[in-house]
């Protein structure tokens, strides 16, 4: 199929123009103020065309998690996510039982290719292989040492990118072995020092999860995981922008430390994700969701209900960005951390996962793969 999307502002990787977008089959094939021939015209009457979001960290929505680990989950997860301008998305697991999480992620390898949202790009584990003081809502009693033998116990071919503790004992040669496996390796639920910090970065890890959450702070003396993640310019950044688990001007200094390609913005999402307040779930744990933050009984942040439009709308609004540098967060640097060069950019030759939206980031339109999934 042969698509000309004409009358947008087109959202580029430096700037937005006013021209036409070019779409044949799974590829943006041209962008100019050509009139179209043969193809058949999209009119985006005024809107916002913008590369398609990418969510490397979410647990669920609308009702649904990866650790529950069937097709109408999945399908659930991605027909919601796609919604909020998602098109790639890594379902994430959290810290469970080794039987669990074997069968979370043999779902999403035997599923990926037939849910019906948003596209999966592969696995985001998120754990097992982490520090109990700084657990957050990752219960402790799943965590185990970090060893090849037991990620190898885990897992298909379809983790993309796993969060651990650095600090614990050969977690550095664990990560040496899965950066050689192409696996994309972060940095959470920790509390390492920053030299210990820095040893899992030298190993191969090249982001930090849900910075500043869950791991040691930067203080004057000792400046912790946070430090190291703002010092290493090889390091993303994942960052939850829901104004509650990181303050608008903390955010604005990790974009100051960290410059703009290499801050990522994640959802954290969970299953209250889309619904009303109420009482929930993530894994074997009560969340309770009111005021627009989900948490254990204790208090403790339980990842998020944000939407990653609304994550876009809070950089553009809040944090000085104009709107392609708040749209780039969600796209093309999560897109460079996976390495994936083919996605997060409009531009020649890149496949055609495009979105549109107005002002307020409402979108209406989806295309992936050159197939449009919302709108017309």
């Amino acid at each position: 199929m042969k698509y000309c999307i004409t009358n947008g502002k087109v959202i580029l990787k430096n700037q937005v123009v006013d021209a036409n977008v070019y779409v044949e089959n799974t590829k943006i094939t041209e962008i100019s103020n050509r009139q179209p021939d043969d193809e058949t015209v999209i009119d985006a009457k005024g809107r916002y065309v913008s590369p398609g979001f990418i969510d490397v960290h979410t647990h669920g929505r609308g009702g649904s998690d990866t650790m529950y680990n069937t097709f109408e989950d999945l399908d659930t997860i991605t027909s919601t996510a796609v919604k909020t301008g998602v098109t790639g998305i890594l379902p994430t697991t959290m810290t469970m039982s080794k039987e669990d999480t074997y069968a979370a992620i043999k779902n999403v390898g035997d599923n990926m290719d037939k849910v019906g949202g948003s596209k999966i790009l592969g696995v985001h584990m998120e754990g097992p292989f982490f520090n109990t003081k700084y657990k957050g809502a990752q219960p402790e009693e799943f965590m185990i040492k970090p060893t090849a033998e037991n990620y190898s116990s885990l897992v298909g071919e379809i983790v993309k990118k796993l969060s651990l503790a650095p600090e614990l004992k050969d977690s550095d040669k664990l990560i040496e072995y899965l950066v050689k496996e192409g696996v994309v390796v972060s940095i959470g639920h920790t509390n390492a020092t920053y030299d210990e910090a820095v040893v899992g970065i030298k190993a191969g890890a090249t982001s930090g999860t849900h910075t500043y959450n869950a791991m040691t702070p930067l203080t004057h003396r000792n400046p912790g995981v946070v430090g190291a993640i703002m010092e290493h310019d090889e390091v993303y950044a994942e960052l939850i922008l829901d104004g509650i688990h990181v303050s608008y001007p903390a955010a604005k200094v990790l974009l100051r430390a960290k410059g703009l390609d290499k801050v990522i913005l994640i959802t954290d999402s969970i299953e209250a994700s889309g619904l009303e307040d109420g009482q929930y779930k993530l894994g074997n744990q009560a969340v309770f969701v009111k005021d627009n933050s989900a948490r254990l009984e204790d208090g403790t942040l339980a990842g998020s209900i944000l939407a990653m439009n609304n994550a876009v709308k809070n950089a553009y609004q809040h944090l000085g960005l104009s709107i392609n540098e708040a749209v780039n967060l969600a796209s093309y640097n999560p897109a460079k951390n996976l390495n994936l060069i083919d996605l997060g950019e409009i531009a020649v030759n890149k496949t055609a996962d495009i979105i549109m939206f107005d002002e307020e980031i409402n979108v209406d339109f989806v295309m992936i793969d050159g197939n449009v999934k919302i709108g017309g």
